[in-house]
C-alpha cells in the first residue's frame, strides 16, 4: 500500500493520534462518573495509551485514510471511516483482552463499546467539519450522486473533479482517475487517486465499480475513445465523455454542463486539427463580413467562428427563414453578439445583393450558401445550376463591384471528379472563383475551399442512422464498400477561416480529411453506442442512389498536390480555365435555365466539365499570411 509522506499527512496522523487519546480518556470518564476505579487505573498509564494509539494509527493507515484530503470527504469515506474504527477497535479490544497489562484486571465491554462509538463519532466528525469549513459545498456536506470514474488526470479533468465536489446538483462523486502517465499512478489529486492506465481499465471497472465512465480528454483521439467505449460496454457502465477541443471552444464556458454521452463522432479515429484561429484571423477583425448560407450546418458555424474573432459587424444572408432565425437569435439572444444583421434574401438575386452591399459594405465575403444533396439535385438539375452556378457568379459580380477584399467558396470533394449533377455545379463554382481571381483590373482575392462530409450536418448520414436506430431499425446502407471522408462541422469551419487568410489568388486549397471511412462500419459503430447489437438492428443494403459514387476523391485527375503554411491544408495547382470559355459557356446555361430546358442543362454540364477549356498557363500559387 503507498503512503506519502508529506507535512500535511503527517498532521493528520497526529490529529487523529490527539483523537484516539481523546476518546479513550474520555470514554473512562463518562464510564465511571469522573472517578476511575484504582484497579482500571492501570488502563490510563501512558504505556497502555501510546499501545492504543499505535494499534489504531497503524490501522487507519492501512485503511488509506491519509490517502484523503479531508476537505474533499464522501460518502464512501465515511463508510470507510467505519471500517477502519471498527477494525482498529476490535483488533486494540482484543490485544488489551489477550495481554492485559496487570493480571488483576481486564478492559470493561462497556469501556470497549463507549470508546468506539467516541472514536467513530470524532473521526467522521473531524473530517466533515474539514470539508464543511474549507470546501463550503452548496448543499449538504457529504458527495451524493453517481460514482464516477474519469479518464485524464490533465487539466480538463482536474476542472470536472472539482467542480463535483463543490456542486453538489451534478450528483456526481469521483472516485478515480485513469490516466496513462505511469509517473502518475498512486497520486491524488484534489483527493482524488490515480488508479492505473487505460490499458488496465476493464480490471479498473470490476475492482471499482463506477456508475459511470467519464472520458475527460478533449484532444483524445478516436481510437483512445473507441478502446474506452469498448471496455465500458464489455462491463456494462455507462460511459460520458466532454466534447473535442472545437466544441468546448464554441460552447458553453460551464464544463460541466458540457457533459453529454458518446457518440459516433467522437470515436471513427481522426486526429483533430488545432487551429489557432486568432492568429491567422487578423483579415476579419474589426470588419463587416457576410456569411451566404448563414443557417447551414457550415455557414452557421462559420458565423459562431467569426462572432469570437472579433470582427465588427455580421451580414447573415440565407433564403431560409427559420434557420436564418435560429442563427440571429443563438448569436444575439446566447452568445450576446449583437452585431449580428439577418438579411432573408437569395444571394442569386443581383438587386437583392447590390443593396445589401450598399447598405453595409463587407470587405471580407463567406459564400456558403448552396444545395448540397446529390439525389436531390439529379432529380432537380435546373435548380442545382441556379441556385449554386448562377448564384455564385452573381455574388462574385457584386462582390468585384463593391470592392470586397476577399471572397471564400466553400466547395465540396464531390467537385472533384464530378459524376453528378451536384459535383458538376461545384466544379464550375470553382471555375468561377478562379476567373474572377486572375481577372488583372479585379482586386478582391478569390479562394474555393473544398472538403469532404461534415459529420452531424442536416441529411448527412449519421443523424439518418441515429432516426433508425431510435426507430429499432433497418438501417439502410445503399453500397457495402462504399466509403466518404468525414470531417467536424467546428473543424472544417475552423480551416476555411484559416484557407481564407492565405494569399493565393483562384487558387482551390482542399482541406486533409484523414483517412476515409466505410459507411458500413460507420453504421456498426452507431448501433453499438446505442447500447444495442447487430443482430438486434438489422442492416438492410439498397443499392447506390443516381449519381452515388462509391468512393469519393479530393482531387481532379491532372491536378498536382501542393503545400501550403498549414500542414493540414493543401493546394490544388492546375491549368487557368478560359475565362472567355466559361463566360460563353455560362450565358448558355443561364438561358437553358430560363427557358427550362432540363435535358439541355444536364447535357451542357456534362459536356463543360468533360470538355473544360484551359488557358496552359498554371494558376497563381502564392501562399502567405497576412
Amino acid at each position: 500500500m503507498r503512503f506519502p509522506v508529506n507535512r500535511h499527512r503527517v498532521w493528520q496522523l497526529v490529529f487523529d493520534a490527539v483523537l484516539i487519546i481523546a476518546a479513550w480518556r474520555l470514554t473512562f470518564f463518562l464510564r465511571f462518573d469522573k472517578q476511575t476505579p484504582i484497579f482500571y487505573r492501570h488502563l490510563l498509564d501512558w504505556q497502555t495509551i501510546a499501545l492504543v494509539v499505535a494499534l489504531k494509527l497503524a490501522v487507519f493507515v492501512l485503511f488509506g485514510f491519509y490517502n484523503r484530503w479531508w476537505r474533499y470527504v464522501s460518502t464512501r469515506d465515511m463508510w470507510g471511516a467505519f471500517r477502519g474504527v471498527t477494525v482498529a477497535s476490535a483488533l486494540t479490544y482484543l490485544a488489551l483482552f489477550a495481554f492485559p497489562p496487570e493480571s488483576t484486571s481486564r478492559l470493561p465491554r462497556g469501556v470497549a463499546a463507549l470508546d468506539f462509538l467516541l472514536l467513530l463519532a470524532f473521526v467522521a466528525g473531524t473530517r466533515l467539519l474539514a470539508r464543511t469549513l474549507i470546501e463550503r459545498p452548496q448543499a449538504g456536506i457529504v458527495a451524493r450522486g453517481k460514482e464516477v470514474l474519469i479518464i485524464g488526470a490533465g487539466d480538463a479533468g482536474q476542472l470536472m473533479v472539482r467542480e463535483m465536489q463543490r456542486n453538489r446538483q451534478l450528483h456526481y462523486t469521483p472516485i478515480g482517475f485513469v490516466d496513462d502517465d505511469p509517473r502518475k499512478r498512486g497520486d491524488r489529486i484534489h483527493g482524488v487517486r490515480i488508479l492505473g492506465t487505460t490499458d488496465e481499465l476493464p480490471h479498473l471497472l470490476r475492482d471499482n465499480k463506477p456508475d459511470e465512465v467519464l472520458i475527460a480528454i478533449p484532444s483524445a483521439p478516436g481510437t483512445v475513445r473507441r478502446q474506452i467505449v469498448e471496455a465500458c460496454r464489455a462491463e456494462r457502465v455507462p460511459v460520458k465523455t466532454l466534447p473535442g477541443l472545437h466544441e468546448l471552444i464554441a460552447g458553453d464556458l460551464n464544463l460541466a454542463g458540457q457533459i453529454r454521452p458518446v457518440q459516433v463522432e467522437d470515436v471513427l479515429g481522426r486526429q483533430q486539427v488545432e487551429v489557432d484561429l486568432r492568429q491567422v484571423a487578423a483579415y476579419v477583425k474589426n470588419k463587416t463580413v457576410l456569411v451566404s448560407g448563414a443557417g447551414g450546418s457550415i455557414g452557421s458555424e462559420l458565423c459562431r467562428q467569426l462572432a469570437r474573432l472579433g470582427v465588427a459587424r455580421l451580414v447573415l444572408v440565407d433564403k431560409g427563414e427559420s434557420p436564418l432565425f435560429e442563427i440571429e437569435r443563438e448569436l444575439v439572444g446566447e452568445r450576446d453578439f449583437t452585431a449580428a444583421i439577418p438579411v432573408l434574401a437569395d444571394t442569386g438575386d443581383r438587386a437583392k445583393m447590390r443593396q445589401v452591399f450598399e447598405r453595409y459594405q463587407p470587405r471580407v465575403v463567406f459564400h456558403a450558401a448552396a444545395y448540397k444533396h446529390v439525389g436531390m439535385l439529379e432529380a432537380n438539375p435546373l435548380q442545382a445550376v441556379s441556385n449554386n452556378v448562377l448564384a455564385t457568379r452573381s455574388l462574385a459580380e457584386v462582390a468585384v463591384e463593391f470592392g470586397v477584399e476577399r471572397f471564400v467558396l466553400i466547395s465540396t470533394d464531390k467537385a472533384a471528379n464530378p459524376k453528378n449533377v451536384m459535383g458538376q455545379s461545384k466544379a464550375l463554382c470553382e471555375w468561377i472563383v478562379e476567373s474572377f481571381a486572375l481577372h488583372p483590373e479585379v482586386d478582391t482575392r478569390f479562394v474555393a475551399v473544398r472538403f469532404g462530409n461534415v459529420l452531424g450536418s442536416s441529411g448527412s448520414v449519421i443523424p439518418i442512422f441515429r432516426r433508425q436506430i431510435e426507430r429499432g431499425g433497418p438501417v439502410t446502407v445503399t453500397n457495402p464498400e462504399m466509403t466518404r471522408f468525414f470531417m467536424t462541422i467546428p473543424e472544417a469551419s475552423s480551416l476555411v477561416v484559416q484557407a481564407g487568410a492565405m494569399g493565393g489568388r483562384g487558387q482551390v486549397y482542399v482541406l486533409d480529411m484523414g483517412e476515409p471511412v466505410r459507411i458500413l462500419d460507420l453504421a456498426k459503430q452507431m448501433i453499438r453506442l446505442s447500447g444495442r447489437k447487430e443482430e438486434d438492428i438489422p442492416i438492410v443494403f439498397t443499392g447506390s442512389r443516381a449519381g452515388e459514387k462509391v468512393h469519393e476523391v479530393l482531387w481532379n485527375e491532372g491536378e498536382a498536390v501542393g503545400p501550403t503554411s498549414h500542414p493540414k491544408i493543401m493546394r490544388a495547382a492546375r491549368p487557368q480555365i478560359d475565362a472567355a470559355w466559361l463566360e460563353e459557356q455560362l450565358a448558355e446555361l443561364e438561358r437553358l435555365v430560363e427557358e427550362g430546358d432540363t435535358l439541355g442543362v444536364v447535357a451542357r454540364l456534362g459536356k463543360m466539365v468533360k470538355e473544360p477549356q484551359r488557358t496552359g498557363r498554371e494558376a497563381m500559387l502564392e501562399d502567405t499570411l497576412h
